[in-house]
């Protein structure tokens, strides 16, 4: 499983006017987890753009988790947002490999997580390049994939003008590419 977050444009009406007059009308967040064998949608959560994408990474993880019908979870691919002791801590606990990119100047020792701690050493010790290729890390960019794809078939905005009917139109965006690819 792999897992990331995109934006969506609020709105693709008077684009020139925004950066003319430099107005701000902000996105839409969509954070997913991709079954990177099916390429299929296995949890979505939506959002506005100041939520983080760590802070939603577990809750996409139990969604997934009851999404796979009966199939397990083995691993889990991030990239560098998702270098967090409480995701370390939480994939050790439900036995999910985490194959997340840790941050080049991150300290080995445990520090109230040991999985991440592992994770740490195991980077430094092998190198980018060799855990890349352990690891098969570019399977993360089956996310970049269903993004551009989405994008691409449904645009890259939403025409809604209410927030909730906003996130219904996202979803609803999403949950179609996972009917064309079935």
């Amino acid at each position: 499983m792999a897992i990331d977050s995109t934006g969506i444009k609020v709105t693709n009406r008077g684009e020139w006017m925004r950066e003319k007059w430099r107005v701000y009308r902000g996105w839409i967040k969509v954070h997913l987890a991709v079954d990177v064998k099916t390429k299929q949608i296995v949890a979505i959560e939506v959002t506005d753009e100041r939520v983080s994408d760590g802070s939603k990474f577990n809750s996409l993880i139990d969604q997934a988790e009851a999404n796979v019908s009966g199939r397990k979870i083995d691993e889990v691919l991030g990239d560098g947002a998702f270098d967090r002791k409480e995701i370390f801590d939480h994939l050790q606990e439900k036995g999910i490999q985490p194959i997340i990119k840790t941050r080049s100047n991150a300290n080995t020792k445990a520090r109230g997580s040991p999985a991440r701690a592992k994770a740490v050493r195991e980077l430094k010790d092998l190198g980018y390049q060799c855990w890349k290729q352990k690891y098969d890390y570019g399977r993360r960019w089956t996310t970049e994939s269903t993004f551009s794809a989405v994008k691409r078939i449904s645009g890259e905005y939403v025409t809604a003008t209410k927030t909730e009917n906003m996130i219904q139109e996202v979803i609803l965006k999403f949950t179609f590419y996972n009917m064309l690819i079935s």
